[in-house]
C-alpha cells in the first residue's frame, strides 16, 4: 500500500499538460476542486468527468496509476459512503435491527464517492505532471502578493517542496524497514486491528529517527551552501505563460462557466 501513495510522485512523459507553466496547472486544480463542490446532482458530474478525461487523454498518465491512488483512501471511501448509507433518512429500503438502509441515502452514498473519487484523482493529476520544483516555482509566484504583509512566501514555498520530495523517499524507506523486519520474523499481517497496529511500532520508529537524520542532513547541506531565504534570489528557469497556457485557461473559463451555467439554471 505504501507504493500507491500518488502524492509527490512525478510520472515523466512529454505531453502538452507537463509543458504547462505550473501556476496554470495549480490554479486549475483549485477551481476543478471548487467545481465538485458546485456540482449537486449525477448529470453535473458527467461535465465533471468529460472535462476531466480529455484532461487525462492529453497528459498521456496511464488510468492505473491513477487508480492505484486510491488504494490508500479505500478505508475513508468506504466509511464514507457506508455513513451516509445508513444515516440519511428517506425512505427505507432495507432494515435489521438498528440499521437502515433509505433510497436517499443510497444516491448520497455514491454521490458523495463520486465526489471523492474525482477529487484525489484531480489533485494526483497535478502531482503526476508536474516536478516538485515547478510546484515551488509555481506556488511562490501565486503567493507573491503576500510579501506586502512580510508573509515568508519563498520558505514556505520551499518547506512545501521539500515535504513533497521527502513523501516517495520516507515511502521507500518504510517498505524497506517493513521487509527486514518481516525477514526477521515480525508478523504484520496476522492479527486483530490492534494487534496489528502495535506491530507497525518497529517500523515507525526507525523510519521517525530516518526523517530526523534525513532532515538535519539537508540542514546542513543548505547552511554549507550559504541558503539564507529567499531575498535576492533568481530563477534559472523563470516561469513564462505561452500559448499553451492562453488555451488552457480558456479551457478552464468554458469548463467552469458551464459547471455554474448548469447549476443556476439547470439546478445540477
Amino acid at each position: 500500500m505504501l507504493r500507491d501513495i500518488t502524492i509527490g510522485q512525478y510520472y515523466p512523459v512529454d505531453s502538452c499538460i507537463h509543458r504547462l507553466d505550473p501556476r496554470t496547472k495549480i490554479i486549475g486544480t483549485l477551481l476543478y476542486i471548487v467545481s465538485l463542490f458546485l456540482v449537486r446532482s449525477f448529470p453535473g458530474f458527467i461535465v465533471v468527468i468529460t472535462a476531466f478525461a480529455g484532461v487525462l487523454i492529453l497528459s498521456k498518465v496511464p488510468v492505473k496509476y491513477l487508480l492505484r491512488g486510491l488504494k490508500p483512501i479505500l478505508l475513508i471511501l468506504f466509511i464514507t459512503v457506508l455513513f451516509n448509507f445508513f444515516l440519511t433518512d428517506g425512505k427505507v429500503v432495507w432494515h435489521w435491527k438498528i440499521f437502515t438502509i433509505t433510497q436517499e441515502g443510497l444516491l448520497r452514498g455514491a454521490f458523495m464517492g463520486i465526489r471523492l473519487v474525482l477529487l484525489i484523482f484531480g489533485t494526483s493529476m497535478m502531482t503526476y505532471t508536474t516536478t516538485p520544483n515547478q510546484l515551488t516555482d509555481g506556488l511562490e509566484r501565486l503567493m507573491k502578493p503576500l510579501r506586502v504583509i512580510h508573509f515568508p512566501v519563498h520558505e514556505m514555498a520551499m518547506m512545501m517542496s521539500i515535504a513533497l520530495r521527502f513523501i516517495p523517499i520516507l515511502t521507500e524507506e518504510a517498505t524497506r524497514i517493513r521487509k527486514a523486519q518481516t525477514a526477521r520474523g515480525a508478523d504484520m499481517e496476522s492479527g486483530g486491528l490492534i494487534k496489528r497496529a502495535k506491530s507497525l511500532v518497529p517500523v515507525f520508529i526507525p523510519l521517525l529517527v530516518s526523517a530526523f537524520h534525513r532532515a538535519f542532513d539537508l540542514a546542513m547541506a543548505m547552511e554549507a551552501r550559504c541558503y539564507h531565504g529567499g531575498k535576492g534570489r533568481t530563477k534559472m528557469k523563470p516561469l513564462r505563460y505561452r500559448l499553451g497556457d492562453a488555451f488552457a485557461f480558456l479551457y478552464l473559463v468554458c469548463y467552469v462557466g458551464t459547471v455554474i451555467l448548469l447549476r443556476i439554471w439547470l439546478k445540477i
